[in-house]
């Protein structure tokens, strides 16, 4: 409470003094609490999205034990190798999932992320470029005049 006190600092003319040290510490202190809250929401989607995949993990598996004793019993009965043939791709899925989960995939998909940030900028550009605020007002102005016009569309 005592930070945000400081921040309310204002001049003769009921403005913040943009040049005072405690308002510019408290803007400082803002910005860093909103930088770390979002890189705590991030990490907690990234543990989500693992944790899902993890238990994606768990459900191939299950169905893949059942498929090699599947096939495997009807090899058994055949004596084809053609019976063990959707071992095949599901070795290639389980496997992909078991990297995902558990392995090293995770680091090597940031590694490239980061190469990609530093040595291919011209990747990360937005089609159209940053939206703009006149933009997006012109988008809202016609949905809205889209709703008066067709209403029943909506």
């Amino acid at each position: 409470m005592g930070a945000t006190a400081s921040c309310k600092k204002t001049s003769g003319s009921g403005h913040p003094e943009h040049d005072d040290p405690a308002y510019r510490k408290c803007q400082e202190l803002k910005m860093e609490r909103w930088i770390q809250m979002h890189y705590q929401i991030k990490q907690r989607e990234q543990a989500l999205a693992i944790a899902q995949h993890r238990e994606l993990f768990y459900w191939l598996s299950g169905f893949y034990l059942s498929a090699v004793y599947g096939c495997a019993s009807y090899y058994q009965r055949v004596k084809r190798v053609s019976a063990l043939a959707p071992l095949l791709p599901l070795t290639f899925v389980l496997g992909y999932y078991t990297d995902w989960a558990y392995g090293s995939k995770l680091h090597r998909i940031q590694a490239e992320a980061n190469m990609i940030m530093e040595h291919e900028q011209e990747l990360l550009h937005w089609p159209g470029g940053l939206p703009t605020v006149a933009g997006i007002d012109e988008a809202r102005v016609e949905t809205e005049m889209e709703k008066k016009m067709h209403p029943h569309h909506m």
